[in-house]
């Protein structure tokens, strides 16, 4: 059960916090309306599924290899989460979107666009290697770590849709920003405490 809360809380934060598929998921609702940024989510959610298959095979390896190599890993993961947190805590409220016009982006084009954002993104490669040697075990059983990861997939589907909702919507819009910058240092103060404890404990 403690497993399980540390993927929830890890993954809801990393994904609520600014990347660079926050803006694309922005700019792409805000200049082509919600379906194009419901596509652009769907694109997203799926590049997560990328970093989740490579990293349950190395992760299995790794444990099945060398009990000190994942050990450092973990440690490594852990330092992470803190700098992701601190980052993001002080991050403007701003959100830095280029809005400069474009031809019409097809449904498909936005799927696309959304899946290599996510496919080719460190943060993501990082977030998702963190979580699963924070987490993952040699007991973890592979089904487990499977839902774990459509699990992160789903909550990248969710948040990103929400942001094609608010953003394909100039009242909504305002309405998100206004709240960013609190945010933004809510979610940097839990990654941190996150990181530490995680690093800490054996």
């Amino acid at each position: 059960m403690t497993e399980l809360i540390a993927v929830a809380v890890i993954t809801v934060l990393a994904v609520i916090s600014p990347g660079a598929d926050f803006a694309m998921v922005v700019r792409n609702s805000y200049l082509y309306g919600r379906t194009t940024g419901l596509m652009a989510a769907a694109g997203v959610a799926t590049g997560v599924l990328v970093h989740v298959t490579y990293t349950m095979l190395g992760v299995g390896l790794l444990i099945a290899s060398s009990t000190a190599l994942f050990t450092a890993i973990k440690l490594v993961g852990a330092a992470y989460l803190v700098y992701i947190g601190v980052r993001t805590f002080f991050a403007p409220g701003d959100v830095e979107v280029d809005l400069e016009s474009e031809p019409q982006l097809t449904r498909l084009g936005a799927l696309r666009t959304g899946f290599l954002t996510n496919a080719l993104n460190p943060k993501t490669t990082l977030f998702v290697v963190s979580t699963f040697t924070q987490v993952v075990g040699p007991e973890t059983a592979v089904w487990q770590q499977a839902g774990y990861g459509l699990f992160m997939s789903a909550a990248h589907f969710g948040w990103f849709a929400l942001v094609a909702l608010f953003f394909s919507n100039s009242r909504l819009r305002t309405s998100m920003l206004r709240w960013q910058k609190a945010l933004n240092r809510g979610i940097g103060s839990v990654l941190v405490g996150l990181g530490v404890t995680l690093g800490l404990a054996r």
